[in-house]
């Protein structure tokens, strides 16, 4: 698929979710151990947890009180509420996203909060609808993997944090190249597997942009069902991950 399809492809799948209420990306169950539990943290709002994640970026986001945090892929805002936890009354929360279901989906959960420090916008996180130099935390939660662009992606949040600034993000991965079958699968895009990139080439990107001290601090691997296991990994030597990384712009 192209990049234009894949926006598209994107778009429908998750404008799906937001307005069917579904709770996984991956309708037919494609992969085990994908999200992590966010009910026992400060903030945490059952509403915006449409099962989406596949980390817990903000436990290892370092974020503090009066913190500028802009999530990349907000959904219906369940990051953004965990990183107001973190970040007060003083702080501010931006959460993009490019489905603009789930945009509107995260203002009505934020105005039920009554949190009017917390705004979402519809935009493209490939070019991020924000100044230079406004976050001071960048967060985001299973959605690069989605964008054909990481080089750019990383580009752009590095344009976006202050200087000290620094990003948490949990994503998918792979240890070894995908079969053509699953990269050429819409239903393992959509799933955050298709569009993953081997670990060395992702963390290779987050190095070019000029980042620093970039380090995993999570990792853990992701199951195929066993009908998907039996059919692409039996002849093929790869591993699905999902990290949580952390980098810092000096």
């Amino acid at each position: 698929m192209d990049k234009d399809s894949v926006k598209k492809l994107i778009v429908l799948k998750y404008g799906e979710i937001a307005d069917k209420g579904n709770t996984s990306c991956c309708s037919s169950g494609c992969c085990s151990g994908m999200s992590d539990d966010y009910s026992s943290l400060e903030g945490y709002n059952p509403d915006a947890d449409m099962g989406l994640g596949c980390g817990l970026p903000t436990q290892y986001s370092g974020i503090k009180e009066g913190d500028c945090v802009v999530d990349l892929g907000a959904g219906a805002g369940n990051d953004c509420f965990v990183a107001r936890g973190l970040a007060g009354e003083s702080g501010r929360i931006i959460g993009i996203d490019t489905t603009p279901s789930m945009v509107e989906k995260a203002k009505v959960n934020a105005g039920k909060l009554g949190y009017a420090n917390v705004e979402f916008i519809h935009g493209d996180i490939e070019d991020i609808p924000l100044p230079g130099a406004t976050a001071d935390v960048v967060i985001s939660n299973c959605v690069l993997n989605l964008l054909p662009r990481k080089d750019k992606i990383f580009n752009e949040i590095f344009r976006v944090l202050k200087p000290g600034g620094h990003f948490s993000i949990s994503d998918v991965v792979t240890v070894g190249k995908l079969p053509q079958e699953i990269r050429e699968s819409p239903e393992l895009y959509a799933g955050c597997i298709a569009g993953a990139i081997e670990k060395n080439d992702y963390l290779g990107y987050i190095k070019q942009a000029g980042f620093t001290e970039v380090e995993v601090q999570k990792e853990k691997e992701i199951s195929l069902s066993q009908d998907l296991a039996n059919k692409y990994q039996a002849n093929n030597d790869f591993t699905i991950l999902s990290v949580t990384v952390n980098g810092y712009k000096l």
